[in-house]
């Protein structure tokens, strides 16, 4: 069985028989959470989850991908001798290792994301099984300190031409292709996708997709989106059919991501070893590692370009015995795509975009593609960037999104989320592919606002002259009925009920250099919306005093305050009426 893994993984029976014998042995040794059916290959039904339709046909534009499958850990591993034996046979710690660098950056990718997205969960064996898949690891290591690749890795020039169709959005500054785009780096990231999911991993200060401390961090950051938990199987599997939309690829990269969960250790950098089998059936069709003589990086083979098993020179083809009738090659026009239909972008009636700080939008905004009769175009992707001096950003704190409108031509962008930051910002949808005049919507951020203010308890508090009051005032603030989080509140010890001017005399708070104050600003309420004030103090000056509470949105509540000498039994009583008195007999109060 082991000898297996080595050989090419090639489309048709063949590449059927070894990928299913290969996913079921290791679902069955160490993968027992991944289902399997009886032919040993996953189906749709197995991975119910769906390509993500926001990311526009995946990170890597569902480019070609390495089929090698790790090897089975066994206690007796099979011989590596004999004409069976392949590269990958009998090699568990060989290709366990990854390089150095590589891995490193792997592991620092998923500590940054521990911290800024927690409920994420990223393994770093996830962003390990990807790299493996998706370049080799970065071609066994191939980078040099920084992290960056010693040579740019790009994938086919996706013309349409035996994959996908996609457009030059960058003007080839990164592939160098200003027709067509391809996939780049070791995390193979088309250039429509790094340009919103593109991170700074080694803090150079730019966001570069051939440096694999940036393309960890941003491959991270992008399976973790759309609030995925990926400590959960099912969110594990949508994550990975957002970033190639494949059940092959999907087979694949759990199988590695088992394989390295189950142990992996560091090689020097430039010693890894590389895969062969690629899933467009072509020997060495896969990332290019280095642009020819002439300066430009090599075409990539195409399916069915005939190929030696093992990478030989290609074999010439015998003349065919029967004659055939010679034709003028032609090169028919391509039809146009979706994309070249399109004239404009309309709203769909998005208005009223406002939220508080902290809070979600209730209103999505929808962008519409039309030609120039007005008609729908479906199949469209449309990116929505959020720009601005806010922490605005859409769910799962992306600032990019790119939306696939749908039958009706429409993409309605991901939930914006307000920061903290108050203000207007801007989201401007574009057409990725094509020059059509950007739509721009403005959006408000507002404070954290309370509608109601009121005391948990409703004794009043009292104090013996230039004593401390006991009891310290606690709040709740709260908006339609709801507790408000971290809104602003001011308390000042006021003048009197139709007064409201800051006292001069009476109780008072203390500010950092213990001198008497009689207003706090900056005071916030907490996660639940209640708020301590600190402890009061009484001066010389008897009777009763007003402390008025103010929230951001105009709530407010009055406490009362009472100064008085001890009675005979030792408590403080009450002034005389609602103003400052330095009577010492105490009266009802006010």
């Amino acid at each position: 069985m082991a000898a297996h893994f080595g050989r090419r993984l090639r489309k048709g029976a063949a590449t059927t028989a070894v990928a299913a014998a290969a996913v079921a042995a290791l679902s069955a040794s160490q993968a027992p959470d991944v289902p399997v059916p009886d032919s040993g290959r996953h189906t749709a039904a197995d991975a119910t989850p769906s390509p993500d339709p926001a990311s526009g046909g995946g990170a890597t534009g569902n480019s070609p991908y390495y089929t090698d499958l790790p090897p089975l850990h066994s206690p007796d591993p099979a011989p590596t001798a004999g004409p069976t034996a392949g590269p990958l046979a009998g090699h568990g710690p060989e290709q366990a290792g990854i390089p150095a660098t590589v891995l490193d950056a792997y592991k620092k990718a998923e500590a940054e994301l521990r911290t800024s997205k927690p409920d994420c969960r990223l393994p770093w064996q996830l962003l390990a099984a990807i790299g493996q898949v998706e370049s080799g690891q970065a071609r066994g290591g191939r980078v040099d300190a920084s992290g960056t690749t010693l040579a740019p890795i790009l994938g086919p020039v996706l013309d349409g031409n035996g994959f996908a169709h996609i457009s030059d959005t960058d003007h080839g500054a990164y592939d160098g292709d200003s027709r067509y785009d391809r996939a780049i780096g070791p995390m193979q990231f088309i250039p429509s996708t790094w340009a919103w999911a593109g991170r700074d991993g080694n803090g150079d200060g730019r966001s570069d997709p051939n440096n694999v401390y940036d393309a960890a961090l941003a491959a991270g950051h992008y399976l973790c989106r759309n609030g995925w938990d990926l400590s959960v199987d099912a969110d594990v599997k949508r994550a990975i059919l957002s970033y190639n939309a494949s059940q092959d690829y999907l087979s694949t990269v759990l199988s590695w991501l088992q394989f390295y969960r189950n142990g992996t250790h560091s090689v020097p950098d430039g010693t890894g070893s590389l895969p062969s089998g690629r899933s467009d059936d072509t020997p060495g069709a896969g990332p290019t590692p280095s642009p020819n003589a002439s300066g430009h990086a090599p075409r990539p083979g195409r399916p069915g370009t005939p190929a030696q098993p093992h990478g030989g020179t290609t074999a010439t083809p015998s003349t065919p015995s029967t004659p055939t009738k010679p034709t003028t090659p032609t090169t028919p026009s391509a039809p146009p795509t979706p994309t070249d239909t399109v004239d404009h972008l309309r709203s769909t009636d998005t208005a009223g975009l406002t939220a508080m700080a902290g809070h979600s939008f209730a209103q999505r905004i929808g962008t519409r593609a039309e030609t120039k009769a007005g008609k729908a175009v479906a199949k469209v992707r449309i990116r929505f960037t959020v720009t601005g001096d806010t922490d605005a950003a859409f769910a799962g704190g992306e600032k990019a999104a790119t939306v696939v409108t749908d039958s009706k031509g429409v993409a309605v962008a991901p939930a914006l989320q307000a920061g903290e930051k108050t203000g207007d910002f801007t989201v401007r949808a574009v057409v990725v592919g094509r020059t059509v005049s950007a739509l721009d919507y403005t959006a408000t951020v507002t404070e954290r606002l309370a509608d109601a203010l009121a005391r948990t308890d409703d004794t009043t508090p009292t104090c013996a002259p230039g004593g401390e009051f006991a009891e310290q005032i606690q709040v709740r603030a709260t908006y339609k009925g709801a507790a408000a989080d971290r809104v602003a509140v001011t308390a000042t010890l006021i003048t009197s009920a139709d007064d409201p001017t800051e006292n001069t005399e009476g109780p008072y708070f203390k500010d950092a250099d213990g001198k008497p104050v009689r207003t706090l600003k900056d005071l916030e309420t907490d996660a639940k919306g209640l708020l301590t004030l600190p402890k009061l103090y009484a001066d010389d000056t008897t009777g009763t005093f007003l402390l008025r509470l103010r929230s951001a949105g105009g709530a407010t509540v009055t406490v009362e305050l009472k100064v008085a000498p001890a009675d005979s039994s030792g408590d403080p009583s009450g002034a005389p009426s609602g103003q400052p008195s330095t009577s010492p007999s105490p009266s009802p109060s006010a």
